[in-house]
Order: C-alpha cells, then sequence, then structure tokens
C-alpha cells in the first residue's frame, strides 16, 4: 500500500490516500459568507493536481458562531449555489468532495457576536457564556442543517471541526467543559453533542453520505483523545482526522526514534485502536514521508496541507518523480494566513 492506493470511506471509492486537510482562505469570502470566483477556482485547481480527497475550509454552521467576519458559511440555503460550483469543481476532475462544517464557541471574535458561547463559561474571557440546553439543540440542528445543504451542493460528505479548541472540541474537552448536566461529566456525555450531530445527518441524508470527524488527539490528554476517538467510532462516524487541541490541548512527548511530530503521532496512536480511517496531517511534506506512515500501517490516509498549497501537482508530480515546489515556512508567520496571495510561492 502507498499513496496512490484507492480506499473506501463509507462506500465511496476515493482514488488515492492524499487528502488537502481544510485550510481556510482568509479574505476570499464576504460579511454573508459567500463563495468567490477565488474559492471556485482554488478547489478545482488542487484537484486538477490529482489529490484524492479535497476537503473544503472550515465553514460556519451559524453566523454567531464564525471565528472571523468574513468566513465562509453553509448556515443559509443562500450558500448552495455557490457551494455547489466548488464541489462540481472538485468532482470533474475525480475527487471526492467534502467540506468542513465549524463552529468557533468560545473563540468567536467580538467583531462576528457580543457574547462568545461555549459549554462552560471561560473564566479569561468575560464575553463567554455557557450554553443552555435549548441553545445546544438549537446548534446541533445548525449543523444538520448544513450538512443537509452540503448534501443538496453536491458534496460526498462532510467533516465536523472537534479540533483546534472549536466548539466541539470544547464540550470533547474536561479542560474546558466542566458542566454538570448531561452534556458534562463523563466521556459519553461531553460527546452527546456531536454524538447528536452525526444521528441528525444520517437522519437528514442517504446512507452513502460520508461523515469524517477533526479531532483533538489531546482532549485534553492523548489518553483521552483515544477515549474519544472509540466514541466517535460507535456513533458511526466513517474517518477520523485526528490533529491538535488547542491552546488547552496537552501535547505528547513524541517517542525518540520516531520521525515525524506530536499531531503526526496523535493519530498513529489513535489509529491502534479504531477499525474506521485514520487520517494523519502536520508537516508530513514530502511523497517520501508520506508513504513511509502508510506503508508501515501508522496511517490510512495522509493530509499534506502547506505543501499542496504551494504546488498544486504535489501527487501528478510524486507520480512522476518531480521536485515539487515545497512550503519554504515563512517565518515568523506564514504568509498566507495574512492573505492567500501573500505566499511567495503561490499561483493566485
Amino acid at each position: 500500500m502507498d499513496i496512490f492506493t484507492p480506499i473506501d470511506i463509507n462506500g465511496t471509492r476515493v482514488k488515492n490516500r492524499v487528502v488537502l486537510p481544510p485550510v481556510v482562505n482568509f479574505g476570499w469570502s464576504d460579511s454573508d459568507g459567500m463563495v468567490s470566483s477565488k474559492h471556485v477556482a482554488h478547489y478545482e485547481r488542487i484537484a486538477k493536481g490529482g489529490a484524492g480527497l479535497d476537503i473544503v475550509e472550515a465553514t460556519c454552521v451559524n453566523p454567531e458562531g464564525r471565528i472571523f467576519s468574513y468566513q465562509l458559511g453553509i448556515w443559509d440555503d443562500r450558500h448552495i449555489e455557490g457551494l455547489k460550483k466548488i464541489a462540481e469543481g472538485i468532482k470533474r476532475n475525480g475527487a471526492t468532495a467534502l467540506i468542513q462544517l465549524h463552529h468557533a464557541g468560545l473563540t468567536t471574535r467580538k467583531a462576528v457576536a457580543e457574547k462568545a458561547y461555549g459549554p462552560s463559561a471561560d473564566p479569561e474571557n468575560e464575553r463567554s457564556a455557557s450554553l443552555t440546553k435549548e441553545q445546544i439543540g438549537e446548534l446541533v440542528g445548525n449543523f444538520v442543517s448544513a450538512a443537509n445543504r452540503a448534501c443538496k451542493a453536491g458534496f460526498d460528505g462532510v467533516e465536523l471541526h472537534g479540533a483546534h479548541g472549536y466548539l466541539l472540541n470544547q464540550f470533547a474537552s474536561s479542560a474546558i467543559n466542566v458542566r454538570t448536566d448531561e452534556y458534562g461529566g463523563s466521556y459519553e456525555n461531553r460527546l452527546r453533542m456531536a454524538r447528536q450531530v452525526v444521528q441528525g445527518i444520517k437522519d437528514v441524508t442517504s446512507a452513502s453520505f460520508i461523515i469524517g470527524y477533526r479531532m483533538a488527539g489531546c482532549s485534553p490528554t492523548l489518553n483521552d483523545g483515544i477515549e474519544v476517538a472509540k466514541l466517535l467510532e460507535s456513533y458511526g462516524v466513517h474517518y477520523l482526522h485526528v490533529s491538535h487541541g488547542g491552546e488547552k490541548g496537552v501535547n505528547p512527548v513524541v517517542p525518540d526514534g520516531f520521525e515525524y511530530n506530536h499531531v503526526v503521532y496523535m493519530g498513529t496512536e489513535v489509529k491502534k485502536h479504531v477499525d474506521i480511517p485514520v487520517m494523519v496531517v502536520n508537516q508530513i511534506k514530502t511523497p517520501e514521508r508520506a508513504n513511509k506512515l502508510l506503508q508501515e500501517g501508522l496511517a490510512d490516509l495522509v493530509a499534506i496541507g502547506r505543501d499542496m498549497l504551494t504546488d498544486p501537482d504535489w501527487v501528478t508530480k510524486a507520480q512522476k518523480g518531480e521536485k515539487i515546489n515545497l512550503c519554504i515556512d515563512c517565518q515568523p508567520r506564514c504568509k498566507r494566513y495574512t492573505k492567500p496571495e501573500s505566499c511567495p510561492l503561490a499561483e493566485y
């Protein structure tokens, strides 16, 4: 098995195991969360380059849960037409198309909403507030409605954003969620909202619709992440995309001899405890490093982020043995995160 080996996810044949993870394109949308021509061209270009699975960036299910005011949206039927153009461009080029569903929770910016709601109030954020059970139910409905719109737009499935310190991750983590009702306490209680979202999506979409989950390998510790992963599998999630847990996540120590970073390590550890496909991500960079993860049975899929943004032909060049234009790791911060066009290697 290597990166070019097809894989089936919930009955859908993905042509290879290279994934474009959801990377936000700052400044390309507007305050209404609408798709722009830049989005459409960007995702089609990545698909043309050979990636098997393209996951569209964090797309917000509720306008008051955005992390910034110009985030791509899927909270209204008006978004469907633009999103359909993205899905069509991806699938026309032979890739499987997913879209990530997102709510920022406690990290919602002041410019977006007066209050930042999460499972529990954040003592370090005077704007924060604990969600009522009624509000939780409404948010579950937001996620389910968003998935239904994704289905109508032609996507093969969705990925729920449960990592990086955002809402679903906040509920899952005992370092943030200190509720004493049925949404707090045990692992099952802290994942109750996620379970309700997954079940709700299954109720409104076809049996072939993919439901993936980007989870925090540290929720807040790696041992917690493993328990979270096992529960998500039992809820019917079709794959796990293992990443980090934001500021409250406790990063594990990578064992001597492990050639990748702590984020990849968490993914390889999670894989030991579940039977559904596990995707690893973060600084994998080259085809050689990606192949080693698959050939040693450490992962089922590899997500290549920045290096596929600096060279959308990453997969095609890997097949041909050609030199790839790898990310040069701009310091002190990725220039692309301020403006995609600022990347010194970008084609935009």
